[in-house]
């Protein structure tokens, strides 16, 4: 495949929001305000990629998305992991170590939250909490905040709040990372704010089971979007964990959950592996899923 330059990229992403789309392709939020010089960022939304050593294909799908990665997307700021990441489900650090290790090999930044399975091991017990978790995978240029952390580049700053609970696969933001949040969209309310976390915020996919939606919806949904959905400078929020895609607006706000990685619900092809390409240019947000084939 060959690269896709940033023209050809704005170029699309015009046609998109002429159109005014919003579903799987490219897509375009936003306002026609004139973005001032720098105000664009570039990166890649990936979650649920469950790295398993059990199932060899997971550490081989995973090492294609890095060199499709390294091909075709070097010049992106950074790339975002939304948790369950790897399935720490072996003795030790061991598939923790091969995620990081695919990943080290990469020319640009990288980051992560935790997700359930993270924050899941198996046998329960075994290494990797929290602490293992921020050693391994929190670098130098992140603020951390407890369990959480902010990325500042230029006027943008990504918070990824880590929402799991221990040993459980539905999640909350705790007091602490609602304070987090709400403390960085007060004091800096000219900065734009992308908001990562593993959970998303709504029954999007129409569910009836109520213990699928506990489990997939974050507990505390609506206190969330209360008190920080209504701030303006907090612009896109980024999801996984149901494994399906939805894009949708709440106001002046873009809500994304991306799909699984590793096994995405809506897939055609079992060897079709797809992450988000992200755009933030002024007040427009231009989005599409990308396939690693």
């Amino acid at each position: 495949m060959n690269k896709e330059t940033r023209r050809d990229f704005l170029k699309k992403g015009a046609l998109g929001l002429a159109a005014g789309a919003l579903g799987p392709g490219l897509a375009a939020c936003g306002g026609s305000k004139k973005p001032e010089k720098g105000e664009t960022l570039r990166f890649l939304h990936v979650t649920d990629t469950h790295l398993d050593l059990g199932i060899p294909e997971t550490v081989k799908w995973m090492e294609m998305l890095a060199e499709k990665i390294d091909r075709d997307f070097k010049d992106v700021d950074f790339v975002l992991f939304g948790g369950d990441n790897f399935n720490n489900n072996v003795p030790g650090l061991k598939d923790a170590e091969r995620f990081k290790k695919i990943l080290s090999a990469l020319q640009v930044p990288w980051y992560s939250v935790r997700g359930n399975k993270e924050s899941s091991p198996k046998p329960k017990g075994d290494p990797l909490d929290r602490k293992d978790y921020a050693r391994m995978f929190f670098s130098s240029d992140l603020e951390v905040s407890g369990r959480d952390w902010k990325l500042v580049k230029g006027n943008f700053a990504v918070l990824g709040v880590d929402s799991t609970l221990e040993q459980h696969g539905n999640g909350l933001f705790s007091p602490e990372s609602l304070a987090f949040v709400e403390k960085e969209l007060k004091e800096n309310p000219k900065r734009r704010h992308i908001l990562l976390d593993h959970h998303p915020y709504s029954n999007f996919w129409g569910g009836t089971d109520k213990k699928d939606i506990h489990k997939y919806v974050l507990g505390n949904a609506g206190e969330v979007r209360k008190r920080l959905f209504k701030y303006p400078n907090l612009v896109l929020t980024l999801s996984g964990h149901k494994h399906l895609d939805h894009v949708s607006r709440e106001g002046h706000l873009t809500v994304i959950a991306t799909l699984g990685f590793i096994v995405p619900q809506d897939r055609a092809n079992s060897d079709d592996h797809r992450f988000r390409l992200v755009e933030i240019e002024g007040d427009t947000i231009r989005q599409k899923l990308v396939s690693i084939v």
